[in-house]
């Protein structure tokens, strides 16, 4: 008989991690109906279905059908329907079909989940394999999963959005307060410029985009002490910021028109109908409601603005008679003296475009594809939002996305030259 070796205390702790990160998924997940997991509001939206069994999908395929011996697929199929972008590893169903996907079903893709579950658990217990091979791969499959459990998030916000019922991702403990409160003034905090480390160093995961750590030169510069608030936007709303074409960019201008925006995405008019009534208070601000995860609350004028494209936070910029920090200074102020909300609320945009590091090397294999190839017509945002999973933020973490888009908690952040 051949017992199998005890399981090691690494192998132990990454055993303990990938079922809390599995579990914690499905929680997200938990609130919501069968067709609420179906839907796709938009192609670049996935449904949380579709969510729950990529990051499944990603084990199987990375992990368990190379790593596994005698490991048997649950459902060969599911390897087509699943693949989000991997080109090395064949065709994959259109991503602006996945809302068509009504079969298999939510309990289909759960049992999905425990097969695949029970494989990644047995491997890690077993004791033997190629740990130097399985580890990494493991590693890089939950920060994988994290990633796509602010993606299920955002995605179910956009779609519950389209409801004009606006219904609640999953209602909040009490009653919002509707507080007149005067948003706290933004002070400048000074940074001398010069050579600065920028990049990932440490000795724990980092996506590739991350790396190398290199110096960049940045110039004397001043960077706001706070995120711009929904108070501070509520000015440029009221002193006509979505009317004047001299604010905006000319893609973002072409953008506004073509869309009729008129304030970020999910804020809501004293005379929206969907409201069925106005409250009147003083300001600017007066009567603007907020859709959001907790459903429609009243406009909190301290509450960080979300929602906004790059063309709107530069656009915002302008009118502020400021700029948008590049992430190199952004980075340099993490920890500076004064400085608040980093991380935790929203992305922030930057005017930096979502380019390689000087050096840079994707990861090998299959892995090759994660980041490297979005390196065009991208902005870099940096921080971390509600939607963030704890311990998934620090401050060298590059999140990308294309100018128009306004479906993620995103704001900014100002900076000025000196």
């Amino acid at each position: 008989m051949t017992l199998s070796r005890p399981i090691t205390q690494a192998a132990s702790a990454l055993r303990d991690k990938f079922r809390d990160v599995r579990a914690t998924s499905l929680a997200l997940a938990a609130p919501l109906s069968a067709e609420d997991q179906c839907v796709q509001s938009m192609p670049d939206a996935s449904p949380t279905k579709w969510h729950l069994a990529h990051t499944t999908w990603f084990f199987e395929t990375v992990l368990l059908q190379p790593h596994a011996t005698g490991y048997l697929p649950f459902d060969k199929r599911f390897h087509y329907l699943f693949n989000s972008y991997y080109e090395a590893l064949g065709p994959r169903h259109p991503r602006p079909q996945r809302g068509l996907l009504t079969r298999p079903s939510v309990d289909e893709v759960h049992a999905y989940r425990r097969h695949v579950d029970e494989a990644v658990v047995a491997l890690l217990e077993a004791g033997g394999g190629d740990w130097a091979a399985i580890e990494p791969i493991v590693t890089l499959g939950l920060n994988h999963e994290q990633q796509h459990q602010e993606l299920l998030l955002t995605d179910i916000l956009h779609a519950l959005s389209c409801n004009p019922m606006l219904p609640a991702y999953k209602p909040a403990s009490g009653p919002a307060l509707r507080l007149a409160a005067v948003p706290p003034a933004m002070r400048w905090i000074e940074q001398r410029g010069g050579l600065v480390e920028v990049g990932f160093g440490g000795s724990e995961f980092s996506f590739d985009n991350e790396t190398p750590r290199h110096q960049a030169l940045v110039q004397p510069h001043a960077i706001a002490d706070r995120l711009v608030n929904c108070g501070d936007f509520a000015q440029f709303i009221a002193d006509g910021g979505y009317q004047r074409p001299e604010l905006w960019l000319s893609d973002g201008w072409a953008a506004v028109q073509a869309n009729g925006w008129r304030h970020p995405a999910y804020w809501l008019a004293p005379d929206d109908p969907r409201l069925g009534f106005g409250l009147q208070l003083q300001g600017p601000s007066a009567g603007w409601h907020v859709f959001g995860l907790h459903g429609v609350r009243p406009l909190e004028a301290d509450a960080p603005v979300s929602q906004l494209s790059f063309y709107e936070a530069a656009a915002y910029a302008e009118w502020a008679g400021a700029r948008l920090p590049t992430e190199f200074e952004w980075e340099a102020a993490y920890d500076a003296p004064g400085i608040t909300q980093m991380t935790g609320h929203v992305w922030q945009w930057t005017r930096s475009s979502y380019d390689p590091y000087p050096g840079f090397r994707p990861m090998p294999g299959i892995a090759a594809e994660y980041n490297g190839k979005f390196m065009v017509g991208q902005l870099v945002l940096r921080g971390g939002s509600v939607a963030t999973p704890a311990g998934h933020t620090r401050p060298s973490y590059r999140n990308f996305f294309p100018p128009a888009a306004r479906w993620q908690f995103s704001g900014l952040r100002l900076a000025k030259d000196i």
